[in-house]
């Protein structure tokens, strides 16, 4: 079963809320502790009779359909409890974001128990993403399962395709339910229950398991008849909620809606706001890199002076356990055929700058791939991790240096995509070729400009001893 500690931050955006019309799932992996590595990699499409998954955690062995498409993922390094693949999209322009730790209540556990042998996290995307054509068919296929195999955890798991956002949350062993994302809006997901009102009558927007309603009535679980609110039905809403999740939907909303007056701590924040403007690629990447940043409960100070319990009252977005942040993009403005990128951060998401990868390729550039257990600066996820343990106890001291190159890099990937994009434009070779090619040319860039960076904090900090004594100095 997962570690409890293994927590993420989800953010997810309609096409009609972003600025350049694209849907957005985006979610950080938190793991276990500070020390996850994770690798970037690419499956080759295969087609496989006969075959089967097998869990290594779990024991579960479910037959698989005969064809599975091309899909990106972001496995752990070490896969000797399970691939836990957690991030990619397929060759269909399906992007999935797996999982969210969430919370199912006592009460509900008490009729449909977690179960041991199931489909948990580590399998669903392996599962799931190489053998479905849309968004709404990801929700299917996966609440399939969960009531054949139920699940040993609560969770929730995000879709996109180039027109819809759905997002499904676990209940007990066997049970889910699932919304369509309204296109003009986004959603702010912490490790919590969020979906509220779930009409049932409305199949275009909203799936349930085949005996959630039956299942609900039979063991009178809801609170408020008149309305089927999942997350009061379903979810928790507690103290430990209170100070380690919802401030973090607080100052998502804060930053997408300026306007609306909440407490940090209030469990009445909705799931589903619209934005008061367009919101950009940045915009994601800034509340998924951020730690309450200008308000008295960030932990480094940043803007804003708080007490040192107020700087320790909140969980932090931007943390320790950041291991690896997808932001799975769909565009509708571009063809089909390059239409779907998969913006990635590994290590701590403060210092880390998000990397465009098309997703319509054959491999994945090598230090992205070849991620060891061990420390090692060769590949992209190390080497983001020894910059975090370098810049955080010197962190005002850099934080100029870090900024700078974390704003280069970006502008440096929007004009990559465009360029990408332009020659693409009536191209009539090998498009996958063509943008596995790109892709290692964009990340060769970061990683020179990573180096860079670890070169001039290195030398700066030399600068910073508390141990520097010039001779004659008190004379």
């Amino acid at each position: 079963m997962k570690n409890p500690s293994s927590d993420c931050t989800e953010i997810l955006v309609g096409k009609a809320a972003s600025m350049d019309g694209s849907t957005i799932v985006a979610r950080n992996e938190d793991g276990y502790g500070p020390i996850n590595p994770i690798k970037f990699v690419a499956h080759a499409a295969k087609d496989q009779e006969d075959a089967f998954y097998i869990s290594k955690t779990t024991g579960v062995k479910v037959p698989l359909p005969n064809h599975a498409y091309r899909y990106t993922a972001t496995p752990q390094a070490d896969q000797s409890d399970g691939q836990y693949e957690e991030a990619g999209i397929n060759e269909l322009n399906v992007g999935m974001s797996s999982t969210e730790t969430t919370a199912t209540n006592a009460r509900v556990l008490g009729y449909d128990p977690l179960v041991h042998d199931g489909v948990d996290e580590e399998a669903m995307l392996t599962l799931v993403l190489p053998y479905v054509k849309t968004a709404k068919e990801g929700v299917l296929r996966l609440g399939e399962l969960l009531e054949e195999y139920g699940t040993g955890e609560s969770n929730s798991i995000a879709f996109n395709d180039k027109n819809e956002v759905w997002l499904l949350e676990t209940a007990g062993g066997h049970h889910w339910a699932a919304m369509r994302l309204p296109d003009d809006a986004y959603a702010i997901v912490p490790n919590q229950t969020v979906m509220e009102e779930v009409d049932v009558s409305d199949p275009e927007n909203y799936l349930i398991a085949t005996d959630l309603i039956d299942f609900v009535e039979k063991h009178h679980l809801n609170p408020n008849p008149d309305h089927f609110n999942f997350r009061e039905i379903f979810g928790t809403q507690s103290e430990a909620d209170a100070y380690y999740n919802t401030p973090r939907t607080w100052y998502g909303q804060k930053l997408f809606n300026p306007e609306i007056e909440q407490e940090p701590t209030s469990q009445k924040m909705p799931m589903v706001r619209k934005p008061s403007k367009k919101i950009a690629i940045e915009d994601v990447e800034y509340f998924l890199s951020s730690h309450y940043n200008g308000t008295k409960y960030d932990p480094f100070g940043t803007f804003a002076s708080g007490t040192a319990n107020e700087q320790r009252q909140f969980r932090s977005i931007a943390m320790d356990r950041n291991q690896a942040s997808s932001i799975l993009q769909i565009r509708n403005d571009v063809d089909d055929n390059h239409a779907a990128i998969q913006w990635l951060a590994l290590g701590f998401f403060a210092y880390s700058p998000y990397v465009p990868f098309y997703t319509n390729i054959t491999d994945t550039p090598e230090d992205y791939k070849n991620t060891t257990n061990e420390v090692s600066v060769d590949n992209m996820y190390w080497l983001e991790k020894t910059l975090s343990v370098m810049i955080e106890p010197h962190y005002h001291e850099y934080s100029d240096m870090v900024h700078a190159y974390l704003d280069a890099c970006q502008s440096y990937a929007r004009q990559r995509i465009e360029v990408t994009d332009e020659v693409i434009d009536g191209f009539n070779n090998d498009v996958s070729q063509f943008l596995t090619s790109s892709n290692m040319k964009t990340a060769a860039e970061v990683t020179k400009r990573t180096h860079q960076l670890f070169n001039d904090l290195v030398k700066k900090g030399l600068m910073l001893s508390k141990t520097t004594w010039e001779k004659g100095q008190n004379l």
